[in-house]
This record gives structure tokens, C-alpha cells and sequence, in this order.
């Protein structure tokens, strides 16, 4: 039985494979939850509720990123390790490990 040659599209590869309109929701979200700091700063607002809306903001932006990191470490990083390019799946892990480095700042 011959084997199938498998063919890589590479502009797929760099794609992001998160839900795309789950991430534009939160991002859209997190875009008017900006918004309405920018109004309470300008309207002196209570420090207090500032900081609660910072913090909320923050959350849904975590949120967005978890679905992104999430979903490159189950395609793209999974994929890389099935395949034979050690070059990418080094490529990969220091990507992984970049990541754990920042967020553990």
C-alpha cells in the first residue's frame, strides 16, 4: 500500500484556530468596558468602582487569551508534535515556555 504524501498548507499553519467570534465577542466587550472606564476617569468617579471595573475588564481579557493559548496548545502545538519537524516542535515549546514566562511576571 503506498503511502500518502501529505501536503502542508503553510499560510493555514499561522492562522489562529480559537473561535473567532467568541474571542471578538470578549475582545468587543472588554473594547466598551474601556470605553465606560475612560468615562468614569473623566467624571471623577468613586476610586473604588474604577478599580472594580478595571478588574472586571481584565478578567474577560484573560478569558479572551485563555481561548487563544488554549486552543493554539491543543492544534498547533499538538500538530507539531505529530509530526516529524523537530525544528517546529522546538519552535513550539520555546513558544510554550515564552508564554509561562510572561504570565509568570
Amino acid at each position: 500500500m503506498p503511502l500518502k504524501k501529505l501536503v502542508i498548507n503553510h499560510a493555514q499553519l499561522n492562522n489562529m484556530r480559537a473561535d473567532k467570534d467568541k474571542v471578538l465577542l470578549l475582545l468587543k466587550t472588554a473594547r466598551g468596558q474601556i470605553d465606560g472606564l475612560i468615562k468614569m476617569v473623566e467624571d471623577n468617579r468613586y476610586c473604588i468602582d474604577i478599580s472594580n471595573q478595571l478588574m472586571a475588564t481584565e478578567a474577560i481579557l484573560k478569558t479572551a487569551d485563555k481561548e487563544i493559548i488554549g486552543t493554539h496548545i491543543r492544534g498547533c502545538v499538538k500538530d507539531s508534535f505529530e509530526s516529524n519537524d523537530e525544528a517546529d516542535k522546538e519552535e513550539k515549546i520555546n513558544e510554550v515556555l515564552s508564554l509561562i514566562n510572561k504570565l509568570s511576571k
